[in-house]
């Protein structure tokens, strides 16, 4: 393997001390920040996650409520329970566990989250305001993915980038983020006619597609720094999109599935629940100040 190999549990670690040193000084504040996770139905894999998320929280200063909910409930329901947490002044950020049941459409919940305390960034609101370059509270793998490239010794003015995937929670943001930091973008998709004629002509390269082996060595630049963003099940494994045996051994840089990507979404998670309670505190404060 020729490509350095980035630690994204590393990167992860730093950013989580950050956030618990502004968690700490808002919790003296008398803003203690506080997550709170809906999930619906009995799920596994929404459970594996919430664990995770609730020993991140801790680590990271952030109080953590888990609630289920029965399969049963209504869209409706649902979303006067959202309704509630976004008038409670004592929480800060809502999570929206997936998979949700058939009924109840993911969208319709993340619409339903106030924008101050939508922590994932997944509320429209969250996702536009990328556009305009403002970075408050955006899609944590997004970030996460970008936060990792600018770890890396390259200059981001300039830079050629590809981005293989273009979902509104992921790959679109990325493109309008790494754009706000000077480089030059091409987004490719499933109908793209030669994805490799852009990805081998690419400095950095981000996928996030959702297909095991997707990206391939010879798709690659010589040294360039490949973020793979796919979490996939293969043979009882979990792999990325790229194939990391041939991608290695042509990128100067590459993330590691499990352990990349994964470790710095959770801590932007973390980080976005401190800056949204401290967004909130000062919503709260300027509302008294000019009711008096």
């Amino acid at each position: 393997m020729t490509a350095t190999l980035i630690d994204g549990k590393a990167i992860a670690a730093r950013m989580r001390g950050e956030t618990l040193r502004d968690a700490r000084a808002l919790t003296e504040s008398g803003w203690a920040p506080k997550l709170v996770s809906i999930s619906v139905g009995d799920v596994a894999a929404a459970e594996i996650y919430v664990r995770n998320q609730q020993r991140q929280a801790s680590e990271a200063g952030v109080g953590f409520e888990a609630r289920n909910y029965p399969e049963s409930i209504s869209l409706e329901q649902l979303t006067g329970v959202l309704a509630g947490l976004n008038a409670d002044p004592r929480v800060n950020g809502i999570i929206i566990q997936r998979p949700l049941p058939a009924h109840i459409p993911v969208k319709a919940l993340q619409k339903a989250v106030h924008p101050l305390k939508d922590v994932e960034g997944m509320h429209p609101a969250s996702i536009g305001n990328i556009v305009y370059n403002d970075l408050a509270l955006g899609p944590c793998t997004a970030v996460a993915a970008v936060e990792i490239l600018k770890t890396l010794p390259l200059k981001l003015e300039g830079l050629d980038v590809c981005v293989i995937g273009h979902s509104e929670i992921v790959g679109k943001p990325i493109a309008f983020l790494m754009m706000s930091l000077g480089a030059t973008v091409t987004v490719c998709h499933h109908l793209t006619r030669q994805v490799a004629v852009h990805s081998r002509a690419a400095d950095a390269v981000f996928v996030a597609v959702g297909k095991p082996g997707l990206v391939t060595g010879a798709m690659l630049k010589p040294g360039s720094a490949l973020i793979d963003i796919g979490i996939n099940r293969v043979d009882g494994k979990t792999v990325g999109d790229a194939d990391f045996e041939s991608c290695s051994k042509v990128a100067g840089w590459i993330t590691p599935v499990p352990g990349g990507v994964g470790p710095v979404t959770v801590a932007t998670l973390m980080k976005n629940a401190v800056l949204a309670t401290r967004m909130q505190m000062d919503h709260y404060r300027s509302a008294f100040a000019a009711a008096n």
